[in-house]
């Protein structure tokens, strides 16, 4: 089976994030996605992120309704930070029978070669890359890197958080059930 990796800190999740996976879904590359959350993504701080069971909670109330994605706790138990060729290895070693492609945006494509162990993540895993605004995707690429003609969004987690931080609006943003357990919570206040 062909598994989509969907890797983020998903804080919190978002309409952009589950438009973007159901595009990768309907592209054919890829069977299932699986949205790893991930407690800390060695590029970004730390300080702003919401406990990682309770990111792990809202994306399980987003995507509970879509049998093609699931959500996994998998890094929870890797060292951290979570490297995603560490992430890789584990999961390649676990489920010997599934074919992962990772799915990156643009502009996560444009720190490629800072990754840890970039030579091999490129040289041995399918790559799907959606756009990203403000983000080029070099051509040619590999034929294990593909690229989606998605639409483009412009929404993001950040926003969403300085949103609810300015007590403004984040109705629309993301799945009812999402934004109700944030309000509910007092999350990102």
């Amino acid at each position: 089976m062909n598994i989509g990796l969907y890797f983020g800190s998903f804080n919190p999740i978002h309409n952009a994030h589950l438009l973007i996976a159901s595009n990768v879904a309907e592209s054919g590359l890829v069977d299932k996605i699986w949205f790893v959350v991930s407690p800390q993504n060695p590029l970004k701080p730390s300080h702003t992120l919401l406990n990682e069971y309770n990111r792990l909670f809202l994306v399980n109330l987003a995507i509970e309704n879509d049998n093609r994605f699931k959500a996994v706790d998998i890094e929870f138990r890797l060292p951290k930070p979570s490297y995603t060729i560490d992430t890789l290895i584990y999961l390649t070693e676990k489920y010997p029978a599934h074919k992962f492609y990772i799915i990156i945006g643009s502009d996560s494509y444009e720190n490629l070669p800072k990754w840890k162990n970039y030579d091999v993540l490129s040289s041995t895993y399918h790559f799907i890359i959606y756009k990203r605004a403000g983000a080029a995707i070099e051509q040619p690429l590999p034929p294990n890197f593909h690229v989606l003609d998605a639409p483009l969004f412009d929404l993001s987690s950040t926003e969403i958080r300085k949103r609810i931080k300015e007590k403004r609006s984040v109705l629309y943003m993301m799945p009812e059930t999402v934004r109700l357990e944030i309000e509910r919570n007092g999350y990102y206040k």
